[in-house]
This record gives C-alpha cells, structure tokens and sequence, in this order.
C-alpha cells in the first residue's frame, strides 16, 4: 500500500515538473506582443433624436468590414466617446449650445464593442459624462459583462490585462476632462505608470488630449487650448510616461490624426483620430481619415515594428477600408515635418508597414 502511494506521489510530481516545463517554453516563446489602437468611437446616439441611430438601431454593418482586422492582435484598444443608456436626462450644459454635443448608444450596443474585439475601451474623454452618474454606471457595468476591461475614471484610473499569451497588459487613461485622470497632472501619471510596471510585463499609456479639428494636425510641444480648457502638452505628457515606465502611447482626442514618433524604443501615437462615428461628427477630408495602428513589441514592451491600417468613414453609410491608404500619406507627411529628427530612423512605406532604426 506504501508502495502505491509512492509510485502515485512520484507521478503527480513528475506531471507537475512537465507541466512547469512546458510553462516555461511557452514562457520562453513569446518573441512578440501585437496591439492595435484606434481613435474615437460613438457608434449611434438616440439623443437629441433617434435620426441619429444606424438603421434598424444595428451598429454592426457600419463597423463589419473593419471587424476582422480589429480582431487580429494580442491585445486592441480604443476610445468610447458616448455613454452606454437606454433612458436618463442629458446633465451636460455649454455656454455656446451651437457647440455642444451630448452622446447616449443604446445598451444593445456593448456586444457590438465585443464582436469588434476591444480588450479595452478608454472612457477618459469629454462624452463618458453627458448622462452624468446614470450614463456612466450604465456603462461600466455593461462593458463589466462583456469582459472589457476599462479604465480613466477616477474610481478606477487603471486596468490589467492578461492576454492569452499570458503577457499581462497594465493600461492607464487619462484626459483634461472633470471625473476622468487628468492629463495635465503629469506627476500623477508618472506614479500611476511606475506601479503598473512593477505589476505587468507591459503598460500602455493611452490619453484624450490636445485641441480638436483639422487646423490642429501637428504636435506642436507646447500645451494646447480649445475653447478656454487646457487639453495637456501631449509631447511632454508622453516622453515623461515613457521615462517613467510606458511601453506604448496612443493618442486621440483631436478628432484628426497626428504624427506618430519612437522614442526611447518606444512607440507613440499622437493622435489616431476618428474611427467609428456613424453620427453628429465631422467626417470629412481628413476628419474622415480612420487609421487602425498596429504596433508589434517584443515581451518586454520594445518596438518591433507597426503597420497603419487605413481606413475611411463615409458618412451614415460605412466604415471602409481605403485602397488609396490616404491616411497612411498623412501620417508620414505629418510625422517628418513635425518629428524631422525621424527623417532616416523611422521609415513609413506606402503600404504602411513601418520600422525604426538607430
């Protein structure tokens, strides 16, 4: 009888030390991470009137042709500019009602998020609030039950998580907006960083910042304006989050798309735009433009290489993706006029495959 339980002993620790081996192949394995980043989403909004709904109250066929690339990655993020309600008063006020938008998607639309293949939605921006406290409850849980992860707010300033590589993945949002973390706190964003990166193998940076439409393509290093409010110094903002721990920058809130850099090995993206506004946005030239950055990292956060998807919104018909890749043209129009110091570093292809070299 001793003998049998020896004999089992024995071979629940030999299972175990296989299991622990194959663990650490697998470990040893994982040569890179892939992440792709998009700009702003508001998929539908029944408020002020349901016109501005996709037929059938269906966000999907909008965003279908975009869906399969948006799957392919470790880990995809983007930014949820709209509350998630069925019925509640709008709370926002502006001084100029010519100016002011207040966003709220039907609850139906969550699961659309999920088919899209978001691992994580930004809710740092100036819409999360437009239903105040009801529209934001309504949203954290929904997106709770689909499994998306989410993060800005200031009862939750960051997320993790694990890919299915098992690379843990620590994001942190930040924007100029009340009840969200604020960009324009640099310190607090740099200690915010520092703890993710005790915790994960990498940290991604992404922020609402910076002053919006199309005469405000470039990055201009300073602190940026727009109608009176401080929309951060997004040059400042993401060298420093790097220096102190971020792995990738994705940027947006400019409504436009902006020049993207690698500093310190690391990858910024300074503003990716409008990606899926079905409604009330401003979709054309450039404001049109929807680039898909795909950035590929080894485990330890280091850039690789990326790919710009192009795509383009039509309005109220479709988001498609664009032969003529004319966003990708932007991009590195943008990127060498204002970053000339990647001029022979950074090579962007017309495909928009680039790569960064020393």
């Amino acid at each position: 009888m001793r003998v049998k339980t020896f004999i089992s002993a024995l071979l629940v620790m030999l299972c175990l030390s296989t299991f622990a081996q194959e663990e650490e192949v697998i470990e040893e394995t994982i040569e890179e991470v892939s992440f792709i980043g998009v700009g702003d989403m508001m998929l539908g909004t029944d408020f002020p009137d349901i016109k501005y709904l996709p037929p059938n109250n269906n966000p999907l066929p909008y965003v279908q042709e975009a869906v399969e690339y948006l799957n392919d990655a470790d880990f995809t993020l983007g930014n949820l500019e709209t509350s998630l309600l069925n019925e509640g008063p709008v709370v926002k006020t502006c001084e100029d009602s010519t100016k002011c938008y207040a966003f709220k998607s039907p609850e139906s639309y969550a699961p659309v998020l999920k088919t899209m293949g978001f691992d994580f939605l930004c809710l740092a921006n100036n819409h999360i609030r437009d239903f105040g406290e009801k529209g934001v409850s309504s949203t954290k849980r929904l997106l709770d039950e689909e499994g998306i992860a989410w993060a800005g707010l200031l009862e939750q300033p960051t997320a993790i998580v694990t890919t299915d590589k098992g690379v843990k993945i620590g994001v942190a949002a930040f924007a100029p907006n009340a009840g969200t973390v604020r960009i324009t706190d640099i310190e607090n964003a740099e200690l915010s960083v520092k703890e993710l990166k005790e915790k994960c193998d990498i940290v991604v940076v992404t922020f609402h910042g910076g002053a919006e439409g199309d005469e405000y393509q470039n990055v201009t290093r300073e602190t940026e304006e727009f109608y009176g409010e401080d929309r951060g110094n997004v040059y400042e903002f993401s060298h420093r989050v790097i220096d102190a721990g971020a792995d990738i920058v994705f940027g947006h809130g400019p409504h436009v798309s902006r020049a993207i850099e690698v500093y310190k090995g690391r990858f910024i993206a300074y503003s990716l735009g409008n990606f899926a506004t079905y409604s009330r946005f401003n979709v054309l030239g450039v404001n049109g433009q929807a680039p898909m950055m795909k950035v590929y990292t080894n485990k330890q956060g280091e850039f690789l290489r990326g790919e710009i998807i192009p795509f383009k919104q039509i309005k109220y018909r479709a988001l498609k993706y664009d032969n003529k890749g004319a966003v990708i043209k932007t991009i590195r129009n943008l990127t060498f006029t204002d970053f000339p110091e990647m001029n022979g570093k950074l090579v962007i292809n017309d495909d928009g495959k680039f790569t960064f070299s020393e």
